[in-house]
Order: structure tokens, then C-alpha cells, then sequence
């Protein structure tokens, strides 16, 4: 159910982007999302992969700083107020998102969110007893 995603902390400077993505293309891992995160002096690079224990294993060969963190991915409408209605029921029951990042997928009129809170199972906890559907960690890696 927990997703895994890498996060990459890079050092904000031009083409420091370019580098960890030419690392997992040479590794043979493939990138279902990503998002990213910047200050004016470093970024956090956060990706979800095809294989997250061999990205994070070819970024770390290669002298990334890489972490591991649970996120849950739940499938909403592709539609005004679709991700309105899915974050207006975590803040009503008190849950406080870290972030979020979200994409669309080969299901028509779906899309997938992906959600990081502190307390990841209160969060899945809310999500269940409101019907959320919760994307099984494999259907996201295998997308």
C-alpha cells in the first residue's frame, strides 16, 4: 500500500538536474512521477520509480545523497474539484500534509495523487473509512 519515493537532495545550481536522471537511465530504473523542491541554495529532487531499492542504490554508487520515504498514492476524479474534495476530507479529519504531487494515467477520468503527512497511517486510516481508493504501491511502480 506505502509507496516508496526517493528523494535526491541536489545542490541548486544549473544542471544539477540533469545528472541523478542520467544515472537511473544508465541503472534501467524508469520514472512513474516526480516533483521538485527548491531553495535558493539546494533542492530535493522526489521521485517515484519503476524499482526504488535499485534507483536509490545506482544514485548512492554514483555519491547522491538519497533517502527513502513513505507516501501513499489514492486515485481521484480527473475533473474540477476532484482533488478539492479528496484534501477538503484529510483537513476535515485534522490530517496536515507535508506535500502532494499528482498525475494522470492511462485510466480515463482518473488521476492519482500522492500524499506525504507525518503520521502516514492516520492518513491511510482517513482515507479508507472515506472510501478513497488507496493505489496499491505495485500499480504505481508497474504504471
Amino acid at each position: 500500500m506505502k509507496i516508496k519515493q526517493l528523494s535526491i537532495f541536489l545542490q541548486n545550481r544549473m544542471g544539477s538536474l540533469s545528472k541523478p536522471l542520467e544515472v537511473l537511465t544508465v541503472a534501467d530504473v524508469n520514472i512513474r512521477a516526480m516533483c521538485m523542491a527548491d531553495t535558493s541554495e539546494f533542492g530535493i529532487l522526489r521521485l517515484v520509480v519503476d524499482d526504488p531499492d535499485k534507483g536509490k542504490e545506482a544514485l548512492e554508487q554514483n555519491n547522491f545523497l538519497v533517502k527513502i520515504t513513505e507516501i501513499i498514492g489514492v486515485e481521484m476524479h480527473d475533473a474540477p474539484g476532484g482533488l478539492t474534495s479528496v484534501l477538503n476530507i484529510i483537513r476535515d479529519n485534522n490530517i496536515d500534509l507535508e506535500y502532494l504531487y499528482a498525475f494522470t494515467h492511462e485510466k480515463e477520468g482518473k488521476a492519482i495523487l500522492l500524499l506525504h503527512a507525518d503520521d502516514i497511517d492516520a492518513l491511510i486510516d482517513v482515507l479508507n473509512k472515506n472510501n478513497i481508493p488507496i493505489v496499491p504501491s505495485d500499480e504505481v511502480y508497474s504504471l
